[in-house]
């Protein structure tokens, strides 16, 4: 059977609620902020459920000897937040995974042509193939800054099937691009919502993720 892209929306009632926080438009810059980092961290926990990789061990307890299960530290993670607004999410997603390297991209949007523009690239020249990629990016609108991203961390040796994507809200057309490029992708939301509007901006959504993380 061929591999299907997964979306994963947890159905954890502190998402629900960080998720609330971040849609009202009411919701003050500071108090965005830490729905963000929260939401991150929830999200991050969900992604990290059968990816991360594990060592087993035996230990001495103060009474006797128990089997031990930790996270394995020579293979490597990394964490690549999409610049601006991924930032808004690493806070909670470092909280998670602490030894994780942290590597930036940035993209702008073309407003008139909804294409993404890469002005920042701290990628390696190459990953191993046993990497576990983190990627946090708010809103998966269109699909073109994660169909941008993903050709870059392939590029460099990275297997999709070791990628997880953290994203706030979804939409479809997003969706379906990646399913398409990167059947093997598994996608962490807090939801899907129903489309995009003439702007490229996800309906009812939360507005513009990083300029309202930053009060700009």
């Amino acid at each position: 059977m061929a591999a299907q892209l997964r979306v994963f929306v947890p159905p954890h009632p502190l998402v629900h609620h960080w998720l609330g926080i971040l849609r009202d438009r009411n919701t003050p810059t500071a108090l965005f902020r830490t729905a963000m980092t929260e939401i991150g961290r929830w999200l991050t926990y969900e992604a990290a459920r059968d990816w991360l990789p594990i060592l087993e061990t035996q230990l001495d307890t103060p009474l006797g000897t128990s089997p031990a299960r930790f996270i394995d530290p020579e293979v490597p993670i990394a964490i690549v937040p999409i610049l601006r607004a991924g930032l808004a999410l690493l806070e909670g997603t470092q909280a998670v995974v602490p030894l994780a390297s942290v590597y930036h991209l940035g993209f702008v949007r073309d407003e008139a042509t909804l294409e993404a523009h890469c002005y920042l690239n701290k990628l390696p020249e190459r990953f191993t193939a046993e990497t576990r990629v983190l990627i946090s990016e708010p809103m998966l609108a269109t699909g073109g800054t994660m169909m941008a991203v993903m050709a870059e961390l392939v590029r460099r040796g990275v297997d999709q099937d070791q990628v997880r994507i953290i994203s706030v809200v979804t939409a479809p057309p997003a969706l379906q691009k990646l399913a398409e490029a990167y059947p093997s992708l598994n996608i962490y939301a807090a939801a899907i919502d129903a489309g995009l509007n003439d702007q490229g901006f996800i309906v009812p959504g939360l507005g513009d993720a990083g300029d309202r993380t930053f009060g700009t």
